[in-house]
C-alpha cells in the first residue's frame, strides 16, 4: 500500500519527467507545390527537427475490413489456415468437431413455442407464433410458414444499418430452403399437411422469427437448431370444428385455451454447413475462420439421413464430386448433432417443467 509520502514522491518524479521530456507537438505542413520531395516535421523537446518522407495513405478497404468479415493480420490467416490443413483449429477442435451447445426452451412465455441455443459465442433465439388462417388455393391440404430472422445491432458492428438487414434477409431465405423444400413442398422439413384443420379452408399458420443476439460465426446452423429446438417446445391449440357447415360457408371452430397438441418434430432436420478453406472443410466455423473461406455449402439432414435442402454461400464454384463427398460428410456429422441437439432439448424442457 502507498504512503502520503511516497505518493508525493511519484507525483513530483512524474513532473520533472514532464519537464525533461516534453511529448513532442505535430506540426502539419501543407504539400509543396513543386515536384520536390514531400516531407513532415516533428519538434523534439530542443527544438530539433526530424524529418522524414510522408507515407501515402492506405485505402480505406485496407483498414475497415469489409461488412461481415473479421480483420486479421497475414500470420494471423496462415495459423488459421494451417491448422485446418493438419486437423488442429485455433481452439483446439479438429475440423469435423462442434464447440458446445447449450439449449433454453420456453425462454419466451407470450409465444407458443420458443428456445435458445448458445454454439460457442455464437448466441441466437427462436420463437414459434401459431394462428389460424386460410390455405393458399394452390396447396389446399397444407398449412403455411414463414421464417423471419432479426440481427441485433449489438451483436456485431457489422449488423448496423442496412448490413444487418441484408444478412437477415440472406439467412431467411436460406433457412426456408433448408427447412421447407421448394416452392410445391417437396422436401420439406416440417409437415405442412400437419397444419391443416379443414381443407381448403382453415390451416394453422406459423409464424417462426429468429433473433441473433451474439455472432461468432455459424449463424445458420445455430438458427436451425433454435428453430428445431421452439418447435420441440411448441404446444397447438386443440381446435373444434362445428359440424353442419355446408361446403360454401366457413366452419366455426373452438379453439381451445386449456387443451394443446405437441408438434410433431420427427421429420424437422438438422443443418450441417461445410466451410471450405484452402483444400479443406469444417464445420462449426467461427468468424475468423469464415473470413478466410473460398465457400460454403449448408445441407440440412433430417433423421432418416434425407436430405430436405442445400444452400450455398461464396463466390468460388466448386466441383460436383466435391460436393457428393460434402453431402456424405454432412450425413455422418448430422447423426451426431441430432443426438447432442435431442439430448439438451430433453434436459432443457425437462428442466423448463420441473
Amino acid at each position: 500500500m502507498y504512503t502520503a509520502k511516497s505518493r508525493i514522491r511519484m507525483k513530483e518524479r512524474q513532473r520533472r519527467m514532464q519537464l525533461l521530456f516534453p511529448p513532442p507537438t505535430i506540426v502539419y505542413q501543407p504539400p509543396p507545390t513543386s515536384a520536390a520531395r514531400r516531407h513532415s516535421s516533428v519538434k523534439g523537446p530542443q527544438d530539433s527537427t526530424i524529418s522524414f518522407p510522408r507515407l501515402p495513405s492506405p485505402p480505406i478497404s485496407a483498414v475497415l475490413p469489409n461488412s461481415g468479415m473479421v480483420g486479421l493480420s497475414l500470420g494471423e490467416k496462415h495459423f488459421i489456415q494451417g491448422g485446418i490443413a493438419h486437423d488442429l483449429r485455433c481452439d483446439g477442435r479438429k475440423r469435423l468437431t462442434y464447440r458446445p451447445i447449450l439449449v433454453e426452451t420456453g425462454v419466451i412465455p407470450q409465444a407458443n413455442g420458443s428456445a435458445r441455443v448458445r454454439m460457442g459465442a455464437t448466441d441466437v433465439i427462436a420463437s414459434i407464433k401459431a394462428e389460424l388462417g386460410k390455405p393458399s388455393s394452390l396447396q389446399p391440404d397444407k398449412g403455411k410458414v414463414s421464417i423471419y430472422i432479426d440481427c441485433s445491432s449489438t451483436a456485431e458492428p457489422a449488423f448496423e444499418g442496412r448490413g444487418g438487414d441484408e444478412l437477415a434477409a440472406e439467412l431467411s431465405n436460406a433457412l426456408q430452403d433448408c427447412l421447407l423444400g421448394g416452392k410445391s413442398g417437396a422436401g420439406a422439413g416440417i409437415d405442412l399437411s400437419s397444419l391443416i384443420v379443414v381443407e381448403g379452408k382453415i390451416c394453422w399458420d406459423l409464424y417462426i422469427d429468429g433473433l441473433v443476439v451474439s455472432s461468432d460465426g455459424n449463424l445458420l446452423d445455430a438458427l436451425g437448431a433454435a428453430i428445431k429446438a421452439a418447435l420441440c417446445n411448441t404446444g397447438i391449440p386443440r381446435v373444434q370444428v362445428a359440424a353442419g357447415a355446408s361446403n360454401d360457408e366457413q366452419p366455426e371452430v373452438d379453439v381451445s385455451d386449456e387443451e394443446f397438441l405437441q408438434f410433431d418434430t420427427s421429420g424437422v432436420p438438422v443443418i450441417v454447413t461445410l466451410t471450405k478453406i484452402g483444400r479443406h472443410y469444417i464445420v462449426d466455423a467461427t468468424s475468423e475462420e469464415e473470413s478466410q473461406m473460398s465457400s460454403a455449402v449448408s445441407i440440412s439432414v433430417n433423421r432418416q439421413g434425407h436430405i430436405c435442402g442445400i444452400t450455398k454461400r461464396g463466390g468460388v464454384g466448386l466441383d460436383p464430386s466435391i460436393i457428393l463427398d460434402m453431402i456424405s460428410v454432412a450425413k455422418h456429422v448430422s447423426e451426431q448433432l441430432m443426438n447432442k441437439l435431442d439430448s439438451e432439448i430433453a434436459s432443457a424442457e425437462a428442466e423448463d417443467e420441473s
